[in-house]
């Protein structure tokens, strides 16, 4: 094993992986990349497919459209498209307005206008597709403990690494989540904006079929989504839910019984899925837009969730990382082959300022939709019923707002 590597990435979680293979694919073949992660992860397994069925209560991811693309590019989605649920369309609505709108894929000519898949196939899925690219070097489990500036590079500590403990690096990519240690040992200070509400997530049965549909409601509380599940735990038509409610409220209906909890969420959702039948296991975390003061630094990039947290509204965080991944590949891929370092300054301040207005426009729409739709203003309230009612009448406004949605960006 070598002491030294162009690029290390440290964190394996989905991001760092897709981050991994992203680099594998498109840097020189002379390029060297390191992925670190503190928690094991799955052996290669002989053919590369693991054995995978869903579970009633397994956490899930929304993918976008352009995510979709992306991870063509990378070669993945074919291992990932036999556990997907396709997004075919999404009704969003006001609860106790009329405003309200129907987004269909059909429409746009698009498979779907985003999918949903379950986040240990997800990730099975991406390491097993890293171990067959064989480019990049995994160890595991092992964090990277220390860094600082040393030449062009990064001299880095490993923790858990035995006599390679200490080594350097051309670039170091931080992707370690949301509470990143790492980025913390950097001196790279957040910007923390408490939501003062939590997310519950939970997976519901109902009696009827979600159909594909993909259901966006909101309430004088905070926005409730329903996402289109594959079948599990039998026949059950599944569905995953996040519910952002205030904090007492959340924690109440995570304790309560579960008649109780489906009782409340049929009140607050309606009978657009028949009756809501089962639900399972309930978990609530509090929710802050977290975003790094700084993401590129002389051969540091600060990635995913410790670049920028969002609110989970229209699910826009772990798409807006997998297309911050895309950009800074192209950027890299260029700057490599055309001579300069990894870590050169001036070309990672290039990948910001091409993905800069990505982020900011994404994270805009996540953290103002929410306040939005909870402001008690009658004349706000009508506005809103205008622009959702509106969506429908004006086939142009209505096909950009789906393009954002789906992370396509505007006239792309």
């Amino acid at each position: 094993m070598s002491d030294d590597f162009d690029i290390v990435i440290a964190g394996g979680g989905m991001v760092g992986v897709s981050l991994a293979l992203q680099l594998g694919a498109v840097l020189p073949a002379a390029t060297t990349i390191l992925l670190v992660e503190g928690v094991p992860i799955p052996a290669a397994l002989d053919g590369g497919v693991p054995d995978y069925h869903p579970a009633f209560d397994a956490r899930s991811t929304a993918l976008s459209y352009s995510s979709r693309q992306i991870y063509e590019a990378m070669g993945v989605w074919e291992d990932l498209r036999q556990w997907l649920c396709a997004i075919e369309s999404i009704h969003v609505s006001s609860r106790g307005r009329f405003g309200s709108t129907l987004l269909q894929a059909s429409d746009y000519h698009w498979p779907a206008l985003g999918y949903v898949v379950e986040n240990a196939w997800l990730g099975n899925a991406l390491i097993q597709q890293l171990y067959r690219q064989g480019r990049v070097e995994v160890r595991c489990p092992a964090k990277v403990v220390g860094a600082r500036p040393e030449g062009k590079g990064v001299a880095l500590q490993l923790e858990g690494e035995g006599p390679h403990s200490r080594f350097s690096a051309g670039l170091l990519l931080v992707a370690d989540g949301a509470h990143s240690r790492l980025r913390d040992q950097l001196g790279i200070t957040v910007n923390e904006k408490p939501y003062r509400q939590h997310a519950l997530v939970a997976n519901i049965a109902s009696a009827e079929s979600h159909g594909g549909c993909a259901y966006e409601r909101f309430t004088d509380t905070g926005p409730l989504a329903l996402l289109p599940l594959l079948k599990a735990g039998g026949s059950e038509n599944r569905s995953a839910l996040v519910w952002t409610l205030p904090a007492v409220q959340a924690r109440h209906l995570r304790d309560c019984s579960k008649t109780e909890f489906l009782n409340v969420l049929q009140e607050r959702f309606g009978y657009r899925l028949g009756r809501l039948i089962k639900v399972g296991e309930r978990h609530e975390y509090p929710l802050s837009l977290v975003q790094s003061s700084e993401q590129v630094r002389q051969g540091i990039v600060v990635m995913g969730n410790a670049a920028h947290a969002l609110h989970p509204v229209a699910g826009q965080g772990f798409n807006l990382a997998l297309r911050d991944v895309a950009e800074l590949g192209r950027v890299l891929g260029q700057g490599i082959v055309a001579g300069q370092a990894p870590g050169d300054l001036k070309m990672l301040q290039r990948y910001q300022r091409r993905q800069q207005p990505d982020q900011d426009r994404t994270i805009q729409f996540s953290d103002r939709i929410p306040a939005l739709f909870m402001h008690g203003d009658p004349m706000l309230g009508l506005g809103r019923d205008l622009a959702l009612a509106g969506l429908d009448i004006m086939p142009s406004l209505k096909r950009e707002f789906v393009r954002y949605a789906a992370g396509m960006g505007s006239g792309t």
